[in-house]
């Protein structure tokens, strides 16, 4: 079930409307399954490819997918569990640069993608309903574990499509 517009900050609303209606845990797997196909039909040079100057390049999309789905994972643990730390918010161009993605193959960012959202998916796929219901607080917001989830799958569907409309679009055959 999909989260109430109070479970989360306005922000995230543009993430959690993007995910259909179902079992995220479900969602969560078959979207994952579905990027991976699309990204390991790439090539190397493609997968270096930034549509525009000072854009990312779809290595860099895939690493900050990564980053971005870990830090929410934790965030959906901790609220899960009925942790109630105020959990930190984080900077997305930071952490790209701070990371040299563009150094590594896309096979081995691809693979890294399979594992964490394996590990994703076996935890939301085990959180009771009243788990699934608790609250917390990230980026001084507060925050549901359905709503967690549904963020991770609302934010791979957002960068899928800028991959396809503006990045595979362009990038070089």
């Amino acid at each position: 079930m999909k989260p109430e517009a109070n479970e989360y900050a306005p922000y995230y609303g543009k993430y959690v409307e993007l995910v259909p209606d179902g079992d995220i845990a479900a969602t969560l797997r078959a979207q994952g399954e579905q990027t991976q196909a699309l990204l390991r039909a790439l090539t190397e040079a493609q997968g270096s490819h930034a549509y525009a100057p000072g854009k990312w390049t779809i290595k860099q999309v895939v690493g900050h997918m990564l980053d971005t789905e870990r830090i929410f994972a934790y965030r959906t643990l901790c609220v899960g569990r009925n942790d109630k730390t105020p959990l930190p918010g984080f900077e997305q161009d930071d952490y790209v640069a701070g990371a040299d993605f563009n150094a590594r193959s896309l096979g081995s960012l691809l693979d890294e993608f399979a594992a964490v959202r394996q590990a994703t998916v076996q935890l939301c796929q085990h959180f009771s309903a009243e788990e699934w219901q608790r609250r917390g607080t990230a980026s001084e917001n507060a925050i549901s574990t359905r709503a967690l989830a549904h963020i991770i799958a609302g934010h791979e569907l957002y960068h899928v499509d800028i991959l396809k409309t503006r990045y595979l679009a362009g990038a070089a055959q």
